[in-house]
């Protein structure tokens, strides 16, 4: 009997200085060019607000509303796990586990100050820092301007370049380890 091959994501953050950057423009490009090359893509994004993914009134709704802690919706093409944060804590490891079976990459929007590998982008008009000076997790850098800096650098519409980057690192990466990634297990909303 084979035995399946229990395989860890990589887990590469997007993060910026400033909202409004083109974090979730810059993973809403990456994600079909990471595909075209054979890899499966899962992304954690963090919301600043309350939101909800489902519609009052619909069985779903209800049970939730009825004290359900997680309900699963599905069909033959989707399906969505609705998990209420039942001490309003979010755990970062819990959901990357929960992602992550047949993840390749796990890309991860915001939370800039966790401490994983990032990839940071930063804007001429909108960015007030640089977030690389200060932290050593940032991999590489993605930016509208030309950056003579010590870490990889990419021009921001420069989408293959990135890809094959991200493509180098994960071959180059170790298996995740809850153990290795530093975080606060109630990411805090530090913005974008």
């Amino acid at each position: 009997m084979k035995q399946k091959i229990i395989k860890s994501p990589c887990v590469i953050g997007v993060c910026a200085a400033n909202s409004g950057s083109g974090k979730t423009t810059l993973i809403e490009k990456l994600i079909p060019q990471l595909i075209n090359k054979g890899l499966v893509i899962s992304v954690i994004k963090h919301a600043h607000h309350k939101f909800d993914i489902d519609t009052p009134g619909k069985d779903s709704f209800r049970i939730r509303e009825a004290g359900a802690s997680q309900t699963l919706i599905f069909n033959d093409h989707r399906s969505a796990l609705i998990t209420e944060n039942m001490k309003d804590t979010f755990n970062m490891h819990q959901a990357i586990n929960q992602i992550n079976s047949d993840a390749d990459i796990i890309l991860i929007e915001g939370l800039k100050n966790m401490s994983f590998p990032k990839i940071e982008v930063h804007r001429k008009e909108i960015s007030n820092k640089v977030l690389y000076e200060k932290d050593s997790n940032i991999i590489a850098i993605v930016s509208d301007l030309l950056l003579d800096i010590k870490i990889p650098s990419f021009d921001l519409n420069d989408i293959p370049s990135i890809v094959d980057f991200i493509v180098q690192y994960r071959n180059s990466y170790k298996e995740y380890d809850p153990n290795d990634i530093e975080l606060d297990e109630t990411c805090p909303g530090d913005g974008p």
